[in-house]
Order: C-alpha cells, then sequence, then structure tokens
C-alpha cells in the first residue's frame, strides 16, 4: 500500500505500545515512518520495521508544550508534503484526541487517514474505530489499524518488541539479577528513594543480585537507592542498552510506565511500583507475566492520589519471587 505514516505524538510508553499496530501497517505497505515528538523518538527507533522517524513537538502534547509558531507547522506540513504519503495511522491513548495532528495530515494531502475517536470527526478521518470496551491501549491500536486495512503478518502474537539488543554483561556483570528502576518522569507519582532503597536491601538479603538503573538526571536517585548493595547503571545506558539490561534481567521492578512497558518488549516479567493516572487495563505491562502494586484506578475513576507509595518494600520482595516462581 505505497507509503504509510504511523502518528504517535505519545511519550515512551505509547510508542512502544503502539509497535504492534507498527508491524501490522509495515506487513501491508512498502515504507513505514513513524510521525512522534522528542519524548519517544528514542523508542520509535527501536520498534522493528520502522524505516524512518520524523520528530516534531505538537502545541497540545507534554507538560510544556510549544507554542504553535514554536513548533513549525509550516516545516511539518512540508515535510509532510514532499514525503507523499499514502495513509496515515493515527494512534492515541488516555484522553488525547486524533483530531489536532488529523486536520494537519489533511492539510499535507495525506489521502486517506484511520484514528480512533469518539468525537465528532467531520471530514477530517476517514477510518474512524470506536475503541472496544476492556482493551488494552496496545490491542485498541492493532484494532485500529485493522480498520484502515493493516493486519499483522502471520504467526505475529502481538506482543511488544524491539530491536535486538546488545550485549551488557559488562555492564550488569554475570549472574541472574533483578533489575530496580525507582525513577520516573511525573515527580508527583515518584516512589519514595527510602522504600526503594529498603526493597533493594530486602531483596539482597532475600539472595538476589539487584542492578539499578535511571537516567542521567537520576544520578543521585540511583546513587542512594543503590547504596552498597546493588549495580548502579544510573547514567549509564541509552535506551537500546537499557532495554539490553532489562532483556537479561529475571525480572524488572519498574516505578514508571516506560521502562516497564520496555521490559514488556523485551519479554521480561515485570512489578510495577505505581499508581497509574490510566486504569490498568488499558496500559499494565502487555503481554507478560506481571503484579500491579499500589492503588489502581478504575476506568474513568479520579483516585485523587498518586498512591504510589502504597506499595511498601516487603510488597516488592513477594512480588518479585512470585513472578520467578511463576516463570521457572
Amino acid at each position: 500500500m505505497g507509503k504509510a505514516l504511523v502518528v504517535c505524538l505519545d511519550g515512551m510508553s505509547g510508542v512502544l505500545l503502539a509497535g504492534p499496530a507498527v508491524r501490522a501497517v509495515a506487513a501491508g505497505a512498502d515504507h513505514v515512518t513513524m510521525l512522534c515528538g522528542p519524548r519517544g523518538a528514542s523508542a520509535a527507533a527501536l520498534l522493528p520495521h520502522v524505516d524512518e522517524v520524523l520528530v516534531w513537538e505538537a502545541p497540545w502534547e507534554g507538560t510544556r508544550p510549544p507554542t504553535v509558531d514554536e513548533a513549525d507547522v509550516e516545516g511539518l506540513l512540508r515535510s509532510l508534503r514532499e514525503a507523499a504519503y499514502d495513509v496515515a495511522l493515527v494512534v492515541t491513548s488516555f484522553e488525547q484526541s486524533p483530531l489536532p495532528i488529523a486536520l494537519l495530515l489533511r492539510m499535507a494531502h495525506v489521502p486517506r487517514i484511520g484514528a480512533e475517536s469518539s468525537d465528532h470527526m467531520g471530514t477530517l478521518i476517514d477510518v474512524r474505530h470506536r475503541r472496544l470496551p476492556g482493551r488494552h491501549d496496545a490491542e485498541a491500536a492493532l484494532d485500529t489499524a485493522a480498520a484502515l486495512g493493516f493486519l499483522p503478518r502471520a504467526g505475529d502474537d502481538g506482543r511488544l518488541r524491539v530491536l535486538p539488543t546488545p550485549d551488557t554483561t559488562g555492564l550488569t556483570g554475570n549472574g541472574p539479577y533483578v533489575v530496580l528502576h525507582p525513577g520516573t518522569s511525573a515527580l508527583d507519582r515518584a516512589w519514595d528513594a527510602g522504600r526503594a532503597a529498603e526493597a533493594v536491601a530486602l531483596l539482597a538479603d532475600a539472595g538476589h543480585r539487584v542492578v539499578v538503573t535511571g537516567g542521567p538526571q537520576e544520578n543521585a536517585l540511583t546513587r542512594r537507592v543503590s547504596g552498597d548493595t546493588a549495580v548502579d547503571l544510573g547514567g549509564r545506558t541509552d535506551l537500546r542498552t537499557l532495554a539490553g539490561v532489562l532483556r537479561t534481567a529475571d525480572v524488572v521492578v519498574a516505578g514508571d510506565t516506560g521502562p516497564a512497558h520496555l521490559a514488556a518488549a523485551t519479554g521480561t516479567p515485570v512489578v510495577s511500583v505505581g499508581s497509574p493516572a490510566v486504569p490498568a487495563e488499558r496500559r499494565s505491562p502487555y503481554g507478560v507475566p506481571a503484579v500491579l502494586l499500589g492503588d489502581q484506578p478504575n476506568p474513568g475513576a479520579d483516585t485523587g492520589r498518586p498512591g504510589l507509595n502504597e506499595a511498601l518494600p516487603d510488597d516488592v520482595v513477594r512480588a518479585v519471587q512470585k513472578l520467578l516462581k511463576e516463570c521457572t
């Protein structure tokens, strides 16, 4: 079906969850470009069957979006027109609307546009899909791709995937280990660092070797959480290397959805230490054994508080041991 564009302006989590839909589009298209925001660009580069990544920061996404002038809408339109895409799939999540980007795609003369939407869409969307009750975001994106005419290849199990990862033994050392990723992009929902450090100590007491991961801006956090017990990889991995570290872990304990979904994309069981803003049925670790700790909001409910600190270190250790038993 010629050149296809998959749009996902969400962050790392949304891009990883769009992966199965991207593969479905790639099964029916000659070339697949992914349009994403800067928060999702590195994750898009890890998805199989993405031929090109186009990065654009939308003035309606993120906590500090650019102004319309800063976003250079005209520049985006020029790029889209020059590329002459035949079809576009817009993947959204939570309360995102596909209509703003659909308008720009229409202005860029993309002839066929598909998206999930419950809004009045006018002439902006050609194929509108309505989410089925209880569908996970990864499944809903696949459903939308199917409505647009893109079906997965035979044998594709629909799970999250990333490209092959590097050998990270030089970072983690030899032998089994559990990863603990304490950081989160939403500071008001961060897991208490003291409890994370206590979880590391308890995991070590239970016989587990622990590796603590985090971004460059989280060095102080990973140092505190690691103490003298764990391997501290704070600031020492890019996203591809982090995927390698997560892939060879026995279990990943994550305080943020991005690393949890990245772990799921490598096939590693996950303990999610958090209370997400989105109900678990829509954004829990997909396709791998998982334990969810902390308050889990009901669909459409406002919990009124994060709930992350409800996860106690003892709970984390029990969850890790539960997953290890299930997976052996």
